[in-house]
């Protein structure tokens, strides 16, 4: 079976993180057998935050998007850029498929020359499952929806309804991470939808963990991951747990204003901000630490959890959000709390770090929930089956 996974968001030279869990479940798939190849669509205008910056930051990112070579191979895959351009994304990111459609339909004849794909396997109905739409291919269309375009895309204008309802009902089959967006995804138009967890890599054994308690949080730094949730929570248990340390791993907008805080709440020399690391030292960094903690909202499935829970640290996420309330029925090892509640959030923390016995027995059965759950081996097994339903 030959397979063309198409995906706006996925790794490149210029960031090695974009889109990570793309490429993983594209591997994964590769190696329960399935024939792959990746093309990705690439936006060569500057995102409109380096162009306020001013002209340097604005030529530095221009120059960077247009350096990306057409064509690489990443981990045995080939992975093929589609450059296209677009208007600003705020005002018409719903309409960004029929700006990559034209150069996205002469790549996929392309290739097609040399690779007679089956199917095209799109990550998002925006832009990329619309652009697939767009080139009137002969082949099914399966779309994977990962929460932002029914949280987001399709609630904020009625052309961005009409939009991912159109690219999900051109599917034959809709992925989705979570039962909670797979139900959203049917709203919408999904025809036929199938649960599809993401996964991590389970190490054979879990690091020994020595020294300073510390609580690791794996995101971007944007206001809906509630950093400064932790760091409120940090400051609380700063009396009751002296040593207590906070590693804040990844890169965004909200870094002055959450460095700002931990110096107001007198918390700045127990806080280390590491910035964006290359996954495997972001996986390393953070499995040296003692809880994962990430109280954020509108989190579709949450990759970051599970990663962490494979190396036997419990985690904590936040009550009635699709991906970390499936996490938390799958099994042990995974705390909820209500978002936005700083004072429930210092009491699980509390309660883990204040016993070693309970923190070491909810690790052991974090682990177990993600080598039963949430593989990326079965994760590959199941979109294999799924490429295998439609084409049936």
């Amino acid at each position: 079976m030959k397979a063309v996974v198409v995906s706006e968001f996925y790794p490149s030279r210029r960031d090695p993180v974009l889109g990570i869990w793309a490429h993983r479940q594209a591997l994964a798939t590769r190696a329960a057998g399935a024939d792959i190849q990746v093309i990705v669509l690439h936006r060569v205008v500057p995102p409109l935050a380096s162009l306020r910056a001013g002209p340097r930051a604005a030529a530095a990112a221009s120059a960077g998007l247009v350096r990306q070579s057409r064509h690489d191979t990443i981990d045995g895959l080939p992975v093929t850029y589609v450059p296209f351009v677009s208007p600003v994304r705020s005002r018409s990111y719903a309409a960004w498929g029929a700006w990559a459609a034209p150069p996205l339909r002469l790549a996929l004849r392309r290739l097609r020359r040399r690779f007679a794909f089956d199917l095209v396997h799109a990550h998002n109905a925006i832009p990329a499952g619309d652009a697939v739409r767009r080139a009137h291919l002969d082949v099914p269309l399966v779309v994977s929806v990962h929460g932002g375009d029914v949280l987001y895309t399709a609630r904020l204008s009625a052309r961005g309804s009409a939009a991912v309802s159109r690219a999900l009902g051109s599917a034959q089959l809709v992925l989705a991470n979570s039962d909670g967006i797979a139900e959203l995804a049917a709203r919408y138009g999904a025809r036929e939808t199938r649960v599809v967890h993401l996964g991590t890599d389970v190490p054979e054994r879990t690091a020994a963990r020595t020294g300073a308690p510390t609580i690791v949080t794996v995101a971007h730094l944007v206001a809906r991951k509630r950093h400064a949730d932790v760091l409120r929570a940090v400051a609380v248990l700063s009396s009751r747990h002296p040593t207590l340390r906070y590693q804040i791993i990844g890169a965004g907008p909200e870094a002055p204003a959450l460095v700002a805080l931990a110096q107001r709440l007198g918390i700045a020399d127990r806080v280390t901000f590491a910035g964006q690391l290359d996954p495997p030292s972001a996986l390393a960094t953070a499995r040296r630490g003692t809880l994962f903690v990430m109280p954020s909202t509108e989190e579709a499935f949450g990759v970051a959890y599970v990663e962490a829970m494979a190396a036997g640290l419990p985690a904590i996420g936040c009550r009635g959000e699709p991906g970390p309330e499936e996490i938390a029925a799958a099994g042990d090892g995974f705390v909820l709390v209500p978002p936005g509640d700083i004072e429930r959030l210092t009491q699980r923390i509390d309660e883990l770090l204040s016993d070693p016995h309970r923190l070491r027995e909810a690790g052991q059965r974090a682990r177990a929930t993600a080598l039963a759950h949430f593989t990326w081996e079965g994760c590959g097994a199941q979109t294999l089956a799924a490429y295998e339903h439609v084409l049936r």
